[in-house]
């Protein structure tokens, strides 16, 4: 039997293994017996314990990995930005943020992609995010710009962030999150700055 208290540090670290031998494989197709093992050797039994199957323990990785991106870390960025362009520049740091953008993590999250397209649980967690990370990008930019093109840039934003992650998967090197991060934040200040986004509805 687990010991009494133990079970949220047992979760958190099968969790933490998952990332690491999923991003180390770049595939799902790994068992909980080595997401155990990495974990330190916690037992296969008490992790199907804990989540009830290895298709369990990967959602509630991906569900980590999205608090974390939509969590405290973030709120409380927001919470000290006092501009939209502080607003826009905090929503873009907490995706390239330490626990997210390093190898492992990227090729995890590569991973997951290519899963959403067999799996609707899968989909559904990544069309969360996506809506998430485009309206908190649309409430900061409304406030410098028109509906329309708020909604536009936004969707931009998000495309690049998500172009980022693929490119440095595919590269040798670090990934360098304030490269990335200062990329993002050029385009929307470019796109901003466009000529084309002057008046409510972008008219020259």
């Amino acid at each position: 039997m687990p010991k009494i208290g133990m079970e949220p540090l047992r979760r958190r670290e099968l969790i933490d293994a998952a990332i690491r031998t999923i991003g180390q494989r770049g595939s799902l197709d790994v068992t909980v017996a080595q997401i155990a093992h990495e974990a330190g050797g916690v037992s296969p039994a008490l992790a199907h314990h804990y989540f009830g199957g290895k298709d369990k323990l990967i959602l509630a990785t991906m569900r980590h990995l999205l608090r974390e991106l939509g969590g405290q870390d973030l709120n409380a960025a927001i919470g000290q930005a006092e501009t939209p362009q502080a607003r826009i520049a905090a929503i873009i740091a907490v995706n390239f943020s330490a626990s997210q953008f390093t190898q492992e993590t990227i090729a995890a999250w590569l991973t997951f992609y290519v899963h959403a397209q067999q799996s609707e649980d899968t989909r559904r967690l990544l069309r969360i995010y996506a809506r998430r990370l485009h309206s908190n990008l649309v409430f900061a930019l409304e406030q410098l710009t028109s509906r329309e093109q708020a909604h536009r840039i936004a969707e931009g934003a998000g495309a690049m962030i998500d172009g980022l992650y693929i490119r440095h998967a595919l590269g040798a090197d670090a990934p360098d999150a304030g490269r990335a991060t200062a990329l993002v934040e050029d385009y929307i200040a470019v796109q901003l700055s466009s000529p084309l986004l002057e008046g409510p509805s972008g008219e020259k």
